[in-house]
């Protein structure tokens, strides 16, 4: 068992999005064309009516004055995350309040500000974001790389790094948000709290 040093709660195995799911979102999401455009207001719609806390939150960051690639990508990755978690774990996910939200941000900034106050500290708090949910932040930084390489000369990093912290929220949110199963008692006390 590897013990930490973080402000961030662990997430468990069961609240685990997989790759193969995140594939099927991207899959999707690559269709052109009209229906395809309807197919993506459509979920954002449910998304809204399903998380309207966390919808707001994200809705309020692409609100923002944010360059293109920055924009585009806000949108394609809180979408396709939401669109995974839903996916797999549908009616199992409760919907996040404005306390749980404010609690997710609050535990992620704590622990950047216990990591900065350690300079032997050899992790960054989305290091430990992507121990807890590894298939989700491959599949973010993934994009992230691929974005920032097509667009090196024109984008604002300081614009994508806002939009990369709102996707670890909305991951660690919808992680903690996930119901846990019938024989949860296996996975041990700490996972049913």
């Amino acid at each position: 068992m590897w013990v930490r040093r973080a402000a961030i709660r662990p997430v468990p195995p069961f609240a685990q999005i997989t790759r193969r799911a995140l594939a099927e979102v991207e899959e999707k999401l690559a269709d052109d064309g009209e229906e395809a455009r309807q197919r993506l207001d459509d979920a954002f719609s449910r998304f809204e009516e399903t998380q309207p806390a966390l919808a707001f939150r994200v809705t309020s960051a692409l609100s923002a004055p944010l360059d293109e690639t920055a924009l585009a990508l806000g949108y394609f990755l809180t979408l396709a995350v939401w669109l995974a978690f839903d996916a797999v774990f549908g009616s199992d996910l409760d919907e996040i309040t404005e306390t749980a939200l404010a609690g997710v941000e609050e535990s992620l900034q704590l622990d950047e500000q216990l990591r900065l106050s350690d300079p032997a500290e050899a992790l960054d708090s989305d290091d430990v974001v992507a121990m807890e949910q590894p298939e989700a932040l491959a599949f973010v930084h993934e994009h992230l790389d691929a974005a920032l390489e097509a667009n090196a000369d024109e984008v604002d990093v300081d614009d994508v790094h806002s939009i990369y912290r709102v996707v670890l929220i909305e991951v660690l949110a919808l992680s903690y948000a996930v119901r846990p199963p019938a024989n949860a008692q296996a996975f041990g006390a700490e996972f049913t709290a």
